[in-house]
C-alpha cells in the first residue's frame, strides 16, 4: 500500500490535496482550524485556500454568531470554539501568517495563529514519565478527529495513522501515531523507538524527521505519538559546528548524537529508570538526544515552560511581533542553558 512518505512529491501533494478536500466538504470550526493554521504556515499553501479560507471564515463567523446571540450552544469541542472566538475578535483580513529569521545557528518563527492553541498538558505539574492512558482525556482516537487525518494504513509492519498538526511550526507537521488502538501512554518502548529509527532511515523522504517529547518535555497529548516534519538542513541541532556533530561549538545544554539505534536505546532507558524528561529529534541514520529538567522547574519562566522538542533542537516559535523583532540567539541560548539538568 502506498503512503505519504513514498517521497517528498506524494507527500507535498497528499498534504495540500487534504486540506483543499477537508475545506471544501467540511464545515465545522475544528477543520477551518487546521487549514488555516497550516495555510498560514506555508506560503504555497496560502496562495492556493486563501480565497477559500476567508469565504469559509466569513460564514462561519455568521453562523457563531447568530447561535450566540440566540443562546444556542456552539455546535463544536470548546477548545474549537474558543480558538475560533479569539480569530473572530482578530478577523480574518488582520490575521498574521508565519515568518522566520536566524541569528547564528539558532532560528526564530513569528506565529501569531500558534498562540491561540490550547496548553493542554504541556504546562502541566511534572511527576513522572509514565502515566495510564486516559480514555476519557483527550487524545488520537477520539471520533471529532476522525475528519483530521491525513492518511492511515501500514508502515513498517506496524498500524498507524498520521494527522494533520492542527498548529503547526514545522513544515509539513504531522502527527503520528503507531498502533493507535492500542492505546498506549506517551511512554517510548524499545519496540517504537527502532520503528521511528527504521522509519526515518527508510523512508523517500529527504529530510524527514520525528520529534519526540516525553512526559515533562513539552509533551501536550499522553497517547503515544511522533511529530513529523521535513527539514532536516533546517534544525539547528543538525548544525555541524556544534560539537555533538563533530564541531567546535559548545551546545548549551547535554546534547548527544546516536548513529547506533541500540547505543541510542541505552540511553533513553537510563532516562526512563532516573525519571529524566527529555526530547528527541530522529533523522535518518541518527539521533539526536536532550535530557533537560522538567517542564514546572522553577529556573523556567512562563514562556519557556511550554518547550519541547523544536525549541531544545534549537528553532523557537515566538507569539509577539515585538517579542520576535527583539529576539536573538544569544537571549535564546541562554535561556535554553537553564534545561540543563
Amino acid at each position: 500500500m502506498s503512503t505519504p512518505l513514498a517521497s517528498s512529491a506524494t507527500l507535498q501533494q497528499t498534504f495540500a490535496d487534504g486540506l483543499a478536500a477537508m475545506l471544501a466538504s467540511q464545515r465545522s470550526l475544528g477543520v477551518h482550524i487546521l487549514v488555516l493554521a497550516n495555510a498560514a504556515y506555508d506560503p504555497a499553501l496560502w496562495v492556493r485556500l486563501a480565497s477559500a479560507l476567508e469565504a469559509r471564515h466569513a460564514e462561519l463567523a455568521e453562523r457563531t454568531a447568530d447561535a450566540l446571540r440566540c443562546g444556542d450552544a456552539l455546535d463544536a469541542p470548546d477548545d474549537d470554539a474558543m480558538v475560533f472566538l479569539k480569530l473572530m475578535a482578530i478577523g480574518f483580513e488582520r490575521l498574521g501568517r508565519t515568518e522566520s529569521r536566524r541569528d547564528g545557528p539558532w532560528r526564530a518563527a513569528f506565529n501569531p495563529l500558534r498562540a491561540l492553541r490550547p496548553p493542554r498538558a504541556s504546562t502541566q505539574r511534572f511527576e513522572r514519565l509514565c502515566r495510564p492512558f486516559d480514555p476519557d482525556g483527550f487524545h488520537f482516537n477520539k471520533p471529532f478527529l476522525a475528519k483530521e487525518i491525513l492518511w492511515a494504513g501500514e508502515l513498517e509492519g506496524q498500524p498507524a495513522r498520521l494527522l494533520y498538526n492542527k498548529f503547526p511550526f514545522a513544515r509539513l507537521h504531522g502527527l503520528l501515531v503507531p498502533e493507535p488502538e492500542r492505546r498506549l501512554p506517551q511512554y517510548l518502548t524499545p519496540e517504537l523507538h527502532c520503528w521511528a529509527w527504521a522509519l526515518c532511515a527508510r523512508t523517500g523522504v529527504p529530510g524527514l524527521c520525528l520529534g519526540y517529547n516525553s512526559a515533562g518535555a513539552g509533551a501536550s497529548v499522553n497517547h503515544l505519538h511522533f511529530q513529523s516534519f521535513v527539514g532536516d538542513n533546517e534544525i539547528p541541532v543538525h548544525d555541524p559546528r556544534f560539537e555533538h556533530n563533530g564541531g567546535k561549538l559548545a551546545y548549551p545544554l547535554p546534547c548527544l548524537r546516536f548513529e547506533d539505534a541500540a547505543a541510542a536505546w541505552r540511553q533513553i532507558e537510563d532516562m526512563h529508570r532516573g525519571e529524566r524528561p527529555y526530547n528527541l529529534i530522529y533523522s535518518r541514520g541518527a539521533l539526536h538526544c536532550i535530557a533537560r529538567v522538567p517542564q514546572d522547574d522553577p529556573r523556567l519562566d512562563a514562556r519557556s515552560r511550554g518547550y519541547g522538542w523544536s525549541e531544545m533542537a534549537g528553532a523557537v516559535t515566538v507569539f509577539n511581533r515585538a517579542d520576535y523583532a527583539a529576539w536573538t540567539g544569544t537571549d535564546f541560548a541562554a535561556t535554553l542553558a537553564r534545561f540543563a539538568p
